[in-house]
């Protein structure tokens, strides 16, 4: 089984998000041991966000595009992606949104058809680690500003993938007590995964 494991927070050690996608990686490695797990660090190694010149495939955007076509392989061999999101601002990081922008992308993982789009980016299991401040969950106030989980849930179903999950860890920022039950929630979320089958269409 491959499993890419993503990071986007910009907190390094201190960040929760990346404490989650960790815990998480190692739980399906303890479930499956033979995983092969390809690591991108979104912070250590940005990915330059897209300009008229990427579009146009400029000669002089020669390396990004490059590096673009690297990103979009390494995601489509995966079989499992892992993201660590931060949350910031209602939404992902810009770090994240650009790596995005590099696997979305019209005839390689999704097609428009006359009965409307396609994914193309079947037979993978995504998993969000996604840590938050606030209470965004469960019908309070907050529900309408998250975008961060919504919006990939929304672009990886868009591309044609079905089994989306997230372990989040909110109420970081509230209060001691209310950081360390949230993270709680969330490992317990992580030691309940299920394993993933080795062998792509079966995930």
């Amino acid at each position: 089984m491959k499993l890419l494991h993503i990071d986007s927070s910009i907190l390094g050690a201190h960040s929760v998000s990346r404490e989650l996608s960790r815990a998480t990686v190692q739980r399906l490695k303890d479930l499956n041991p033979e995983t092969d797990v390809a690591y991108r660090d979104l912070v250590a190694a940005p990915v330059p966000h897209l300009t008229g010149e990427h579009l146009a495939a400029s000669p002089a955007v020669a390396q990004e595009i490059a590096l673009g076509e690297e990103i979009l392989d390494e995601f489509m061999s995966a079989d499992v992606v892992v993201i660590g999101v931060a949350f910031y601002n209602l939404a992902i990081s810009s770090q994240l949104k650009a790596w995005i922008d590099r696997i979305v992308i019209a005839g390689k993982t999704f097609r428009y058809t006359e009965t409307g789009v396609e994914g193309l980016a079947r037979d993978k299991r995504i998993i969000l680690a996604v840590a938050r401040g606030g209470q965004y969950r469960h019908g309070g106030s907050l529900v309408p500003c998250e975008h961060a989980e919504a919006y990939l849930r929304s672009m990886f179903a868009f591309i044609g993938v079905t089994r989306i999950e997230a372990v989040v860890a909110e109420g970081l920022s509230l209060s001691e007590a209310r950081k360390q039950s949230g993270k709680q929630a969330a490992f317990e979320a992580i030691s309940a995964l299920a394993p993933c089958c080795g062998h792509r269409g079966a995930a």
